[in-house]
Formats: structure tokens, sequence, C-alpha cells
């Protein structure tokens, strides 16, 4: 094979191989994220909760998708994650929860280091309802070319909104409480690489 044809075939790859990583997904690390909620019972009770087991991707044009498995709902107390599992995700039917959003395509390209604060706008379906949310979010570009998203402040889910209201009823009788309130401060660090 003469030179010329190997060094047009070396550019060829390497055009494609940069292409590839230049369009390439960025994958949420589960090891260096977490997706909290907190409930509020009786009124002043006020517990954190988390979710343990979700997956997402982030594209180079900033299409970003996450999916969070309603089974891992770790509440720390074993029964209460089963009832709220069967009783007010119905997990056998409804297995994710899924946030979808179209970011701005620079933020997957920050130079590293650079911060910026911004308001993230999406769908998020919970069982078969889907809902504008926003979250406002500061992205940071790590190293490696690691995105982290974290939340600023807590986006306020209505529960009422995803079907939720017989659910969260159930849960109220079964535990005897006197209430369980309707709406959710949901907070997010999620890091994709």
């Amino acid at each position: 094979m003469k030179v010329t044809s190997l060094i047009s075939l070396s550019v060829l790859l390497s055009g494609i191989l940069i292409s590839s990583a230049a369009n390439a997904e960025l994958l949420l690390n589960k090891e260096e994220s977490q997706v909290n909620f907190i409930s509020v019972k009786n009124e002043h009770i006020a517990e954190s909760h988390s979710f343990d087991d979700f997956s997402g991707t982030l594209s180079s044009e900033g299409k970003l998708k996450i999916d969070i498995n309603l089974m891992s709902v770790n509440t720390i107390i074993p029964i209460r994650n089963e009832r709220m599992q069967k009783m007010l995700f119905d997990v056998t039917n409804f297995a994710l929860a899924t946030f979808v959003a179209d970011i701005d395509k620079s933020l997957t390209k920050m130079p590293l280091g650079m911060t910026k604060d911004v308001s993230v706008d999406g769908q998020l379906t919970i069982k078969d309802k889907t809902v504008q949310v926003s979250f406002l979010v500061n992205i940071t570009s790590l190293e490696n070319g690691k995105v982290k998203a974290t939340t600023i402040k807590p986006t306020i889910i209505n529960a009422s909104q995803f079907g939720l209201d017989n659910g969260i009823d159930a849960l109220q009788e079964i535990a005897m409480l006197n209430s369980i309130s309707k709406t959710v401060p949901l907070t997010f660090s999620v890091t994709f690489q």
C-alpha cells in the first residue's frame, strides 16, 4: 500500500473518530449523582427521601433525558418503600418517571471550570401524566468532559397534577396520619460524562 494511501486512510479514520466524539452522548454517572425529595406528614414533620436507581443521557445537541426507577424509592423504612411503590406510584404499571428537556447545546461544551446558572424547562412524566416543570440549576464543566448540574433551589412538584391524590390518601389512611402534603420539594445533583 502506498504511503499516500496510508496517510489518506489515517486522516479519514481520525476524522471519523473526532466526529463520533463530538456527537457522542454524555451518560449520567449514577455514583456521582443523587435525586432527593421531601415529604411532610401531620403538617410539621418533614422527611427526606431519595431514588437510588436512575439513568440519563445528554446529547451534544442539548437533548436531555433522565429516567428514574420508581421501584428504587428509598425512605429508609422498607414497609414505607413498599407502600409507596404499590399504592402511590403503581410500579407494576408505571415503572419509570421520565424528565425530558432541550437545553442550550453550548452548556455541554463550556470551558473547564466554568459555571452558569440556567433554567431547565422540560416535561416530567409520572404514571401517565406529563407536566411542564422548570428547574433552576447550576451547570459546571468538570475535568474529563464531565458536566454537573445541581439544583439551586428545590422545585415544588404538585402530586395532584400527576394523579397521585388517591395514592397519597391511601398512604395517609394505612399509616393513620392526619395529613400528607400533596406538594413535594425535589432537588438533584447529576453528573454526565
